[in-house]
C-alpha cells in the first residue's frame, strides 16, 4: 500500500506506487480469479491513494510559498495538472480593507500556458461574503451581476465552484474554480475539491499572517530610519538662542499659533533655522507627545515623493515587494513637516491640496481611502507668491499652506544674535571634538556683525566649526580673510534687550562684556583672599576649572599680587 509520511515536520512525502505496478497487481489478480468483491476494494484502495497523492502534492505547494502570488500560482498548477480546471483564482477577505478585496486569477490557455493577475474588486458591488457559508456551484452568463462571477464568464467560464476557506472560525478567503464544461464539477470531484480547500485555508491565513508581519517590519524600518534622521539632527530647543526683537516677536508668533491646528507657512531664507521653528511649534503644541515627521520635498526625485508622502501597495510598480507606508501614516498624531515646499512637482500638488482639505490619502497603486490626523508646517526660501504668478505653483495649495505664514529673519537683519550663536556654536562643537576652548577674541566677534550672512545660521556655523577645528589652544581661532569682511566704521556697541516672559526653550542668551567678566572675578579672588584653585578657591566658586580662570586672569590683565 501507499506510504504516508510526515518528514522533518516540514513537508509530506509520498513513496509512490506507479500505475505500472497497480496495473501488474490487477492483472495478476484477474488472472488468479480472484473475488469482485475484492478486485473492488483494490479499485478503491487506488482512488484513495490517487486521492493521497494529490493531497500531498498541494499541501507541499501550501507549504512552500508565504507569499500570495507564488502560492496560488502554485497551486493553480497542481489543480490544473490533477482535474484540468482552466481558471482558479483566491479572493483575499481579510478584513484588511473594507472598501476593496483583492483576487489572484490564475487562467490556462490551450497550448499558451498561463497566467495570473491580481484584480481588486469593490466590496459594496459584491456579494462574495454572503457565498461563505457553504461550497456552491454557480452557473455563468452574461446576466451575472457579481463583478468577479463576470469576469470568469468573459474569458469563456460556463460554472464556477466556490469553496470557503474557513480556519480557526474565520474565513480569509474563497478558493473559486471555474471551467468552461458545466458538468465538471461531480459530487465526487465537489468532495475532494472541498478537502483541498481545507489546506489552502492553512495557507491563506499563514500568508496574511506574514503580509501583516511585512508590513509591521516595513513600518519598523521606516520608523527607525525617521528616529535616526531624528537623532542626527535633532536640537534642543533650547538651542534657539537670541536677543534680537526681531526673534522675540516671531517667537510670540510661534506660542499663539502651536495651541492651535492650523496649517502654518514658514518663510525665509535658507540656514535661517525654519526647521528650529517647526520643532519648536510641534513641542508647544497638544501633539507634542506624537512624531514630528520631517520630508525635505527638493531631496527625494519626483517619481519616488509621491510613493514617500502617501506610501504604495505591494505590486504597485516594478520593485514594490511589499507595502509601504508613507510620512502621513507615519506622522499620525504628529505634525508632518514639508520642508522645501516650493519645489513639489506640480502633477503632485493637486494630491497634497486633497489631502489638506479632505484629511485623507490613497496610497500609490491602492483604492483603500485612508484617513489621516496630521498637523502640517511647510517651509520654504522661495517666493511662492512670485511662483504663482509664474504658473509654477499652484494657487489653491499656496492659500491652503499660507493660512498663518511666519516670516523667519535673516541674520544680517538681527546681528545682535550673532555673538550668543558665535559662543554656542563654539561650546557644543569644542565639546564634540574633545577640546577646550573658553575664549572668543571681541575683535572677531565685532567682525562677524559686520558680515551679511548670506548663509545665515549654518554658515556661521560653518565658519565657526572652522574655526574650532584649527584651534589648538583656548582662544577660538577665526580665519575670517574669506569672508571679506568690511572695515568698521565705529565700534559696535552691545544691544541689551529686556527680556520678555517666555517658556524655558526661548529664554535669550545675553552675553557677559569684559568689563562684566573682570569685576566678577576680582570680586570672588578678593572674597576667596587671591586663592584661585582648591574647594575654597576662586574657579570653584565660579564654576570654572583653575587653567580656564588663569586663561581669563591672563586676557584680562588681572594679578593677584595687587589685590
Amino acid at each position: 500500500m501507499n506510504d504516508v509520511k510526515k518528514l522533518s515536520g516540514k513537508k509530506i512525502r509520498t513513496i509512490p506506487i506507479s500505475n505500472e505496478e497497480w496495473n501488474k497487481h490487477l492483472i495478476a489478480m484477474i488472472n488468479s480469479g480472484v473475488e469482485p468483491e475484492l478486485l473492488e476494494f483494490f479499485h478503491q484502495l487506488k482512488d484513495e491513494r490517487d486521492e493521497y497523492r494529490i493531497l500531498v502534492d498541494i499541501t507541499n505547494s501550501v507549504l512552500a510559498h508565504l507569499d500570495r502570488d507564488g502560492m496560488v500560482a502554485a497551486i493553480s498548477e497542481d489543480i490544473h495538472r490533477y482535474f484540468a480546471i482552466p481558471s482558479v483564482s483566491i479572493a483575499f477577505l481579510d478584513g484588511g480593507n473594507a472598501v476593496h478585496f483583492p483576487v489572484i486569477h490564475c487562467l490556462w490557455k490551450e497550448g499558451k500556458g498561463n497566467y495570473c493577475e491580481q484584480k481588486n474588486y469593490p466590496l459594496a458591488e459584491s456579494d462574495i461574503q454572503n457565498r461563505l457559508q457553504h461550497p456552491q456551484a454557480v452557473a455563468l452568463n452574461a446576466e451575472t451581476t457579481e463583478p468577479l462571477l463576470h469576469d470568469l464568464y468573459s474569458v469563456g467560464m460556463q460554472v464556477a465552484l466556490l469553496l470557503p476557506l474557513t480556519f480557526n472560525s474565520h474565513s480569509p478567503g474563497i478558493l473559486i474554480l471555474a471551467h468552461t464544461d458545466i458538468g465538471a464539477f461531480t459530487p465526487a470531484v465537489c468532495s475532494l475539491l472541498g478537502q483541498i480547500a481545507s489546506r489552502i485555508s492553512i495557507g491563506v491565513d499563514n500568508s496574511n499572517a506574514w503580509n501583516e508581519i511585512t508590513r509591521l517590519k516595513d513600518a519598523l524600518k521606516q520608523e527607525n530610519t525617521w528616529l535616526n534622521e531624528q537623532i542626527q539632527n535633532a536640537e534642543s530647543l533650547n538651542d534657539i538662542i537670541f536677543q534680537s526683537t526681531a526673534m522675540k516677536n516671531l517667537l510670540r508668533q510661534v506660542e499663539i499659533v502651536a495651541t492651535s491646528d492650523s496649517t502654518v507657512l514658514l518663510l525665509g531664507e535658507t540656514g535661517t533655522g525654519k526647521e528650529l521653528i517647526a520643532r519648536a511649534i510641534h513641542k508647544l503644541s497638544p501633539r507634542s507627545a506624537g512624531p514630528l515627521v520631517k520630508i525635505n520635498c527638493a531631496a527625494i526625485p519626483a517619481s519616488l515623493l509621491e510613493s514617500d508622502l502617501f506610501g504604495h501597495e505591494k505590486g504597485a510598480f516594478t520593485g514594490a515587494t511589499s507595502t509601504h507606508i508613507g510620512r502621513f501614516e507615519m506622522a499620525k498624531g504628529g505634525t508632518l513637516f514639508l520642508d522645501e515646499i516650493g519645489d513639489m512637482p506640480l502633477e503632485l500638488q493637486p494630491k497634497l491640496l486633497r489631502v489638506l482639505q479632505e484629511r485623507e490619502i490613497e496610497r500609490v497603486g491602492g483604492h483603500q481611502v485612508i484617513p489621516v490626523n496630521v498637523r502640517v508646517v511647510a517651509a520654504t526660501n522661495r517666493n511662492l507668491k512670485q511662483m504663482v504668478e509664474e504658473k509654477t505653483f499652484r494657487s489653491d495649495l499656496f492659500y491652503r499652506l499660507n493660512v498663518f505664514p511666519v516670516e523667519v529673519p535673516p541674520l544680517r537683519d538681527r546681528p545682535e544674535d550673532i555673538p550668543p550663536l558665535v559662543t554656542s556654536f563654539t561650546r557644543k562643537l569644542a565639546a564634540r571634538m574633545n577640546k577646550t576652548i573658553d575664549t572668543v577674541p571681541a575683535a572677531g566677534i565685532q567682525a562677524l556683525c559686520r558680515y551679511p550672512w548670506p548663509g545665515n545660521a549654518r554658515e556661521l556655523q560653518n565658519v565657526i566649526e572652522r574655526a574650532v577645528i584649527l584651534t589648538e589652544g583656548s582662544t577660538l581661532n577665526l580665519q575670517l580673510n574669506e569672508l571679506k569682511i568690511p572695515p568698521a566704521a565705529a565700534p559696535i556697541a552691545t544691544v541689551h534687550v529686556t527680556p520678555r516672559k517666555l517658556p524655558a526653550m526661548f529664554n535669550p542668551q545675553t552675553p557677559e562684556n569684559d568689563d562684566d567678566e573682570r569685576a566678577r572675578i576680582l570680586q570672588a579672588l578678593r572674597e576667596t583672599n587671591g586663592i584661585v584653585a582648591g574647594p575654597k578657591g576662586a574657579a570653584n566658586k565660579l564654576g570654572l576649572k583653575r587653567t580656564t580662570l588663569l586663561s581669563r586672569m591672563q586676557r584680562l590683565g588681572i594679578n593677584t599680587r595687587e589685590l
